[in-house]
């Protein structure tokens, strides 16, 4: 089930570090176009929580403001805002354009979000992802905005090493997608401590945000 690379070989699925000449060490930040400061500020602080880190002008564009928020981890989630840009919902899609932006969330305050969500009138769909759990809402703009949930305890810097096993197990299985028993056995395979949290039931696997 592996695809093609531009040889026409077939790309392994592993957490093992390819030969390349640049080695990323992770996530810094994702900047996204905003609307106002307002708006913005008051669904990523005020609804999700992410703290209000730095704001300056858009070094590029002077006439913009960048606003830093705080994701939860120290990984940084900034957005280009002016105050002359009205909220607006509509993403444009197509090849470059951002499908959406996923967030981690307690798994013990799951449904808690799905609440403070309804509470400030966010409409939000609920799957079972078959490794994880996610809640979809939007944000002030229209963009897709995942809040997902682990069903395991999966240590950050085993991550990759967990879901390369379980797409591992997920082929010999010949399953469509990585499921809860192809996660909870790589989990086991791997000699982790197998910690399960307690998820609602919502729609399985596929299916849901275009």
């Amino acid at each position: 089930m592996s695809e093609p690379d531009a040889d026409g070989d077939e790309v392994p699925v592993t957490s093992d570090p390819p030969d390349s000449p640049v080695y990323t060490t992770g996530t810094d930040h994702i900047t996204i176009w905003g609307s106002n400061a307002a708006d913005t500020i008051a669904f990523y602080r005020d609804l999700l929580g992410m703290p209000l880190v730095l704001r300056q002008p858009n070094l590029d564009d002077p006439s913009q403001t960048h606003l830093f928020f705080d994701t939860g981890d120290g990984r940084i989630l900034t957005v280009f805002v002016s105050d002359d840009r009205p909220s607006a919902r509509g993403q444009r899609g197509g090849v470059g354009a951002v499908h959406h932006l996923c967030f981690s969330v307690d798994p013990e305050e799951y449904e808690d979000v799905m609440a403070a969500l309804e509470e400030a009138g966010h409409q939000y769909n609920v799957f079972d992802r078959g490794i994880f759990h996610s809640i979809y809402t939007q944000d002030n703009n229209g963009l897709v905005i995942e809040l997902s949930a682990d069903k395991y305890e999966i240590p950050d810097d085993r991550r990759g090493e967990v879901l390369a096993k379980a797409q591992q197990l997920r082929e010999a299985d010949g399953a469509e997608y990585a499921k809860d028993e192809h996660l909870r056995n790589a989990i086991d395979e791997l000699g982790l401590e197998v910690v399960e949290h307690d998820l609602p039931d919502a729609s399985a696997g596929v299916g849901g945000v275009e």
